[in-house]
């Protein structure tokens, strides 16, 4: 599976932006994507979740309300649109998909995409 994010760049405190990730390869097996972000000198954090049966999603409570995370199956491709961005939000946002393997699960990651919000 491979996995390429976009959309990443400068904007505004307040502003918006929309990521997106096509992922390609052996895309069938995919049970769920999702986006996180690593902001210098801290920890990789996950942003938002969605599954690829239901759809069903989640969140991390300092993006509720502002991010949404959605995928079009047709395309393989999965968004993050970004609103009300801030300082905090600034952080090189990786997209992620999973997939069961026997005993766990195998994860894939894009290469990353800057997001930079200036106040």
């Amino acid at each position: 599976v491979q996995l390429v994010e976009s959309g990443g760049g400068l904007v505004q405190a307040g502003g918006s932006l929309r990521l997106s990730c096509a992922a390609s390869g052996s895309t069938f097996s995919i049970n769920a994507m999702g986006w996180y972000r690593q902001a210098p000198g801290k920890q990789r954090e996950l942003v938002a979740t969605i599954t690829t049966g239901g759809g069903s999603t989640n969140y991390a409570d300092s993006v509720k309300g502002r991010f949404t995370i959605s995928r079009d199956s047709a395309k393989n491709t999965m968004y993050l649109q970004m609103n009300s961005l801030n300082a905090e939000d600034t952080a090189v946002y990786y997209c992620n998909a999973e997939r069961p393997v026997r005993g766990g699960s195998q994860r894939y990651w894009g290469q990353g995409t800057q997001v930079t919000v200036s106040s």
